[in-house]
């Protein structure tokens, strides 16, 4: 097997360091307690159950505990699970850090913020590029370590950045097919549009909404910000609101969660660009264990559907 939990297949034997992501305490049928654990690595994540705790086992395997697991990989109803034989806590000995079972962007941070400081570097209105900037590196570490959620795409350290990269460049081959679109309003708008999330999420490690998160959410927070900021740089201009206008706008749809929708060209631009990442990352995310001619499981965020990978298509290792 290759190295890591999202390579396993049924019948893969399990002798690895996973982290408890989440241990939820359940009663089976037989009124016993058992721990339903996520358990995962740099790679991925699979559930598991460990029956028959005592009150022990609830405080000892707990959310955010490194574990080494003995087991093997079963097929459950359609999903992969993971049958424990043996875990333990990981002590010193181990010369285990969390860092090592979390799963991370495929792209440095240091190589990122490069990225995205040349983007930054290409905003010409002197407005839009300072607010920018300021904004960035105010949030710099977090924004260079959060998460873009707790769950369906880019839900890993550094996603949150990874995510603005991705965008950044479909952002570039739109404004080179259509020259009409604002290059700077867009580049600024796709830095910024999931900056609040810096203040929304806990950080990468379990993440969970904070309560400044729960009741305002990361649309309002930025937004609120960009006023601020400009404001201190004294700028008044247009382009504020403009800015405003695409973060509030970008989730497309007020059930989505966006206060308004789209009535600038660039927010609507920018809302497909986010829709347009989030959905191939969720759609890559549910077919990267799947044998060509085989069918994902059900993604809920994509409406529920299953994907299907044509048998024709060649997985990167067999192509190496």
């Amino acid at each position: 097997m290759k190295k890591g939990i999202q390579h396993a297949r049924a019948g893969t034997p399990i002798d690895h360091y996973l982290l408890i992501k989440t241990a939820t305490k359940q009663i089976a049928s037989n009124h016993k307690p058992f721990l339903t654990l996520i358990l995962g690595d740099q790679t991925g994540e699979i559930e598991a159950k460990l029956w028959g705790i005592n009150e022990k086992d609830e405080t000892t395997f707990c959310n955010k505990t490194m574990v080494h697991v003995r087991g093997e990989v079963i097929d459950y109803r359609g999903r992969l699970q993971l049958k424990i034989s043996s875990i333990r806590q990981v002590t010193a000995d181990d010369h285990v850090k969390i860092e090592d079972l979390i799963r991370t962007a495929p792209l440095q941070k240091d190589d990122m913020l490069a990225v995205i400081n040349e983007f930054i570097f290409d905003i010409r209105n002197p407005n839009l590029q300072r607010l920018t900037r300021s904004l960035i590196k105010k949030h710099e570490q977090a924004f260079l370590e959060s998460p873009a959620a707790t769950r369906n795409h880019h839900e890993f350290m550094s996603g949150l950045a990874y995510h603005v990269v991705s965008m950044l460049n479909l952002a570039k081959s739109i404004v080179n097919l259509y020259p009409d679109i604002d290059q700077d309003l867009l580049y600024a708008g796709v830095i910024l549009h999931d900056l609040g999330k810096v203040r929304e999420l806990s950080g990468a490690i379990d993440t969970t909404y904070t309560v400044e998160g729960t009741l305002i959410g990361h649309i309002s927070i930025i937004a609120a910000e960009i006023a601020e900021t400009a404001k201190e740089l004294h700028i008044d201009g247009e382009e504020v609101v403009a800015l405003q206008h695409l973060v509030l706008s970008h989730h497309g749809k007020g059930e989505w969660g966006s206060p308004k929708s789209p009535m600038i060209r660039e927010a609507e631009v920018l809302h497909l660009i986010d829709q347009f990442d989030a959905r191939i990352t969720m759609m890559n995310d549910a077919l990267v264990n799947i044998e060509p001619g085989q069918f994902s499981e059900r993604v809920m965020a994509l409406e529920q559907r299953r994907f299907y990978k044509p048998a024709f298509q060649k997985t990167p290792a067999d192509i190496l």
